[in-house]
């Protein structure tokens, strides 16, 4: 479980009730005496975590199938938030509908792109079905609830059927079992931590041989980069900003980290140093 501290948070979250945003909020201590305030974009939840008193925030930052949400890696840059926790969740998507209403009769299927992507595999053997992107996946289960709309159908979690009152036709319809959504804890900027894993973004010299100092010192210093990603700086053509997650067998803190890579880069942030997250089932 993500550690928290013991006073009431507010914990904004992307997507409704029933959501796998709302699950992970779940997983952290003491959340039921936690208030999970819904929002429908994911700068909604950075902004709630970085303005409001004693909020904090649940973010989605990839998945085993559909990649990273690349939008997210910005969003860490662009508010004064840091990581302070993750865990992965194991994602089991399902098709449901109102009670009586089977397959045949479906015409829709809504839900989230990133759930459309983990079920393409179950999705292509009905071509005939329409495809509708939304906003949550949970949020359609809801939508679908109210309306009471006999030709649409949702994909999302067993939660939400079970909230919203939904029949499930078809369980587990993800592409692959190992379908894992890792989930970020965000606090306000505000305290210095150590733990053995950390999230930086960077920029290097644009020199040849940059990059390969960069991996050669992590190597040196005995860490672990679990993560590489790369996005483009807007306005310096072909320049890149890195994202990288590493862990180490012992603890981090934000001086040691700008000892080891700060003579390398033209710029380092540190996220957000923590303990790394553990696997959960939904």
């Amino acid at each position: 479980m993500i550690a928290t501290k013991e006073k009431k948070q507010s914990i904004a979250i992307q997507g409704g009730l029933g959501s796998f945003h709302h699950m992970a909020a779940s997983h952290i201590n003491g959340a039921t005496e936690n208030k999970v305030v819904p929002c429908i974009e994911f700068e909604d939840v950075f902004r709630h975590t970085a303005d409001v008193a004693e909020g904090a925030g649940i973010v989605a930052i990839e998945n085993t199938i559909a990649g990273s949400l690349l939008n997210n890696y910005r969003l860490l840059d662009r508010f004064p938030v840091q990581i302070s926790g993750e865990i992965f969740l194991r994602i089991h998507q399902n098709l449901m509908a109102l009670p009586g209403v089977d397959l045949s009769g479906i015409s829709e299927i809504h839900s989230h792109p990133i759930a459309l992507a983990q079920c393409y595999v179950f999705l292509k053997k009905y071509p005939h079905i329409k495809l509708i992107e939304a906003e949550d996946t949970a949020m359609v289960a809801e939508r679908i609830a109210a309306t009471q709309n006999k030709t649409q159908a949702a994909i999302a979690s067993k939660a939400a059927a079970e909230m919203f009152g939904l029949n499930i036709l078809a369980r587990g319809i993800e592409n692959n079992p190992e379908n894992y959504t890792r989930f970020l804890q965000l606090e306000k900027m505000q305290h210095e931590t150590a733990g053995r894993k950390a999230s930086l973004s960077l920029i290097l010299s644009h020199e040849r041989g940059s990059l390969n100092k960069l991996l050669s010192i992590a190597y040196e210093e005995g860490l672990n980069l679990t993560k590489i990603q790369s996005l483009p700086i807007i306005g310096k053509a072909w320049h890149y900003r890195f994202y990288i997650d590493l862990e180490r067998e012992n603890p981090m803190n934000r001086v040691w980290l700008e000892k080891v890579f700060g003579a390398v880069t033209d710029e380092l942030k540190i996220h957000g140093i923590y303990t790394p997250g553990k696997f959960l089932e939904t």
